[in-house]
């Protein structure tokens, strides 16, 4: 009888310990997906801005520097050097 009992005593352990290393290589396979997604997700590359905005945004600034020349509160060596500081010449 002492036989059976440590044979069984054996097999659960053997067991238990199987399971739990199942499960241990079950978290670290989903845990090192997951990082690696994050990875790929990082390194895709960033959708390209349209040009439009950047047009918009210049037009914008020469349309304020208009109003601030006609109030009178640029001169026109003023206008002229904000003018040309916003097209880049």
């Amino acid at each position: 009888m002492g036989l059976m009992r440590m044979a069984a005593r054996t097999a659960v352990v053997a067991g238990t310990a199987t399971a739990v290393s199942g499960r241990v290589a079950h978290r670290q396979a989903a845990k090192y997906n997951d990082q690696a997604a994050e990875q790929q997700a990082a390194a895709a590359p960033a959708p390209a801005a349209p040009a439009a905005p950047a047009e918009d945004d210049q037009m914008t600034k020469l349309q304020n520097l208009a109003q601030l020349h006609t109030q009178g509160v640029l001169s026109d060596e003023e206008f002229a050097a904000a003018k040309a500081k916003v097209l880049g010449i």
